[in-house]
Order: C-alpha cells, then structure tokens, then sequence
C-alpha cells in the first residue's frame, strides 16, 4: 500500500492535493477506468431520437428498464447463473479431482447479511451486462461490492507512453472519480476484478455485451413507438383527406377537429367515416402486415438475443418460438449452459478465488457446481451414461488384476500412468502356480446339515 500511495503522491505538483491529481490523470491513467466509452451517433434514427447514454446509468435507465427484449435477455442469463455454488476442485498432476467444501467458502455462502451466492452471482451478472466489469473488496467478514462506474483503475504509467503498464490499485470512490466525496484505493490482490468480455480499447477493463447491439436496441425502441402510434390513429393506415377549393379555412379545422374527435385513438378503431362538402379521402401509408412488420422487429430482437448469448427460443422470442420443437429447445438449452453458462461460471470462479483463501492439503482451484440444476438435467443424463462406461472399465481393470485404488484413480483423471498391478492374473485374482485347491464338491445325494 505504501507503494501505492507513493505512486499517487508522486504526481503531485503544486498544492499536494490527490483530488487535483487525480483530475489531471483522468484521461491518461485513468482512461482504463469507469465507463468511458465513445457516445454513439443518432443519425440515423434523426435527431428527434432519444439516445440510450453509453454509461452505466444509460444502459440501466435507457436498455434494461425500458425495453422488453434486453429485460428478457437478462433475465434468462440471471436465472440460469445464479443457479449454481462454489466448491473447490484438487488438482491431481494438473487434473481435476472431486469437488469439496471447507468452512473458508462461508464468505461466498452470505456475502453480506442476509445475503446468498445466487444474490452475489446476480450482481456479477449484472454488473458485466451493463457495465463491461464487476468489482468486489472482501472485508474482515463480508463481501462489498463496488458499484462500476465508481471505480477507476490506477495504472503504473499512461498506456499512451509507456511500453509496459500495469495495474497498480483500483480507485473507488462514491458518485464517481470527480465527486467530492472520499476515495478508498484497494491494491490488486485486495479486489475481485471480473471482466468476461474484454474491451480491445483497453488493457484491463470490460466491455457490456449492449454496446455492439446499441443501434439494435435503440430501432426496437423506434419499432415499439411506431406500433403504438398505429394504434394511437385509429390502428388503421394513415390517410389523407382533400377538400374542395371552396371550404373555407374555418370550416377546414372544424372539421379536422370534429374527424380527430370521432376517430383517433384504438378506442375508435373501424368506425364509419362520414364526410360532407366533397372530400375524397385516400390511404396513403401501409399496415403492419403489409410492412412486414414481425420480422422486421423480429430480426432485431433476434440479433440482441444473440449478443447476450441467449438462443431466441429461451428468451421466448416470436423467431424463435416460430421453429420450437422439443428438440430444438434441447439443442438450445444444451448450447446455452456449454456456450454461456459453464465458461461464465468458470471466468466467475477465477475471479472470485483472490476473496477466500485456497486451501491446504495440494493445490486446489476454486470451482462451480452445477450438478444440482434443473435446466442442465439433460446434461446430468448424459454424464450417467459417461459414468456407465467409466463404471465398466473399472472393472475389466480390476478382473484384469490392477489395484481398485488405481483404476478408480486411473479413469477419473483420465491418466493410465496412475494404474499399478496386484501381480494377479486369473480371472479368480488366485497367485501364480498357488497349491490352493478348490473345496470337494459333496458325492452325489449325499446328506449335509443346513450350515454346509
């Protein structure tokens, strides 16, 4: 720590204030930190447009809490990630082994009270859905999670003019890094640092599966406003109505008035029109069936699922439900836990292991369990197959004379060096040239008492 601060004070000039350093390096060492993303153009959804911010915030209020499809998305990643718990693995000769529980995960267990694991993964979920990076601090007896946008990274030297710069501590301070308010820096080792996706304009930071889909989200929006402005007008075509050179300007609104009275909104939807004083009346716009319009905010919604690594058909999305069958929901749900969920779980893991400690006793991994999930049942079936094989060949091995110890060894890791032979070879395991005979069988219809 005390390199650290002296890292910071380092860069102090004139009035020895971290606060004006810190302002000074925002957008050199810290341009690897917080959400500092290039905002996306409008232009081509007009200037009347309402931009989603590319923020942390912008993503929340303006992708997640407005618009259905990337709710649904999240939601489908949430309920699957926080299914699963945290155990540890041993690692045999660089193979994984059984998975085990010490008293050390209690952290990961209730992270804060009252809090659980699948409430810790929820918040590593979403904080990697709209801000690219989650961030964690263990303190002497929970876990604090550091909201994103909040935190900036400290590097050794601005990666603009340096050959080699590193991380030298995160900055975390509340309402941002311009606040007034006070900082705290953790070093490296103190904080879990979670990024799945990594950000190739950065060294260190994540991006949000949103920012590549923006412009997707932002034309459902479009599409989802053009919808109910059609209903809004009557849920027909627009039309346009022509009056004689001899109706007055008067009688024009009045009747402008009187048509938008009897005949906007869904509430007045295919009512007769009446007109008087020679208007002709034409349709001028196109319905929804004739614009196609399913798959036109179909294609959209099909494109952001596929960003969030959800197959369509989990969402419950219309192109996906259009081709459902019971087998292509199986072949999605098996793509979604081997595509999405398992490496999620795995990077989760990595990234959580600088919390607990590892335990003694060989070198072990902190890992996932997933063996009590319902979604992944399917899976489950597959692996009591695999068993059934692993069971067979265990016991040819063992007819065959090897020790049980190391044929059980053997198969689980995969490793036939682990195998080592008892030196019996019969089918009966008897020893080479053994003198031992087998018990006489009774002479035929002799008597023998209930005990022979």
């Amino acid at each position: 720590m005390a390199k650290l601060w002296s890292l910071l004070r380092g860069s102090e000039k004139r009035d020895g204030s971290f606060d004006v350093w810190a302002q000074a390096k925002a957008n050199q060492a810290f341009g690897f930190g917080g959400m500092k993303y290039p905002l996306v153009s409008m232009g081509a959804f007009g200037s009347s447009a309402e931009e989603i911010e590319n923020s942390f915030t912008g993503y929340i209020n303006g992708a997640m809490k407005r618009n259905g499809v990337v709710f649904a998305v999240m939601l489908s990643r949430h309920l699957l990630f926080t299914e699963a718990r945290f155990q540890w693995q041993p690692l045999n000769s660089g193979r994984p082994g059984e998975l085990f529980g010490n008293k050390d995960l209690g952290i990961l267990e209730t992270p804060w009270p009252n809090g659980t694991t699948g409430e810790l993964l929820g918040r590593m979920e979403q904080d990697v859905s709209l801000a690219g990076n989650f961030y964690a601090a263990r303190e002497p007896t929970r876990v604090r999670r550091l909201r994103p946008d909040w935190v900036s990274i400290i590097l050794t030297a601005p990666p603009e003019e340096a050959v080699e710069s590193d991380v030298a501590g995160y900055l975390y301070r509340p309402g941002g890094l311009y606040s007034n308010h006070p900082g705290r820096v953790y070093l490296p080792e103190e904080i879990c640092h979670w990024s799945p996706i990594p950000d190739p304009d950065a060294q260190y930071r994540g991006m949000s599966w949103l920012t590549p889909v923006l412009p997707e989200v932002m034309a459902d929006h479009a599409a989802t406003t053009h919808k109910g402005k059609f209903f809004e007008n009557a849920a027909t075509p627009s039309m346009t109505v022509a009056f004689k050179e001899t109706v007055t300007e008067e009688e024009f609104d009045r009747i402008m008035s009187d048509l938008r009275a009897a005949h906007a909104g869904a509430h007045n939807a295919y009512k007769t029109l009446f007109l008087a004083g020679g208007a002709d009346v034409r349709v001028t716009g196109s319905t929804l069936q004739q614009m196609d319009f399913k798959k036109t905010q179909g294609a959209g919604e099909t494109r952001i699922a596929a960003a969030g690594g959800v197959p369509p058909i989990i969402v419950g999305l219309s192109e996906g439900l259009d081709s459902a069958t019971y087998s292509n929901y199986g072949m999605a749900r098996r793509k979604f836990g081997d595509h999405w969920a398992r490496p999620q779980w795995r990077s989760a893991a990595a990234a959580l292991s600088s919390l607990v400690p590892a335990p003694s006793g060989g070198p072990a991994r902190l890992w996932y369990d997933d063996r009590d999930i319902a979604f992944l049942r399917e899976d489950q079936r597959d692996q009591a197959e695999i068993q059934g094989v692993e069971s067979r060949t265990i016991r040819t091995l063992v007819d065959a004379g090897y020790e049980p110890e190391t044929v059980v060894a053997a198969v689980k890791a995969q490793d036939w060096s682990l195998l080592r032979h008892s030196g019996l070879y019969s089918v009966q395991l008897q020893p080479p040239n053994s003198s031992q005979q087998a018990p006489a069988l009774p002479p035929s219809g002799a008597k023998t008492d209930g005990n022979a």
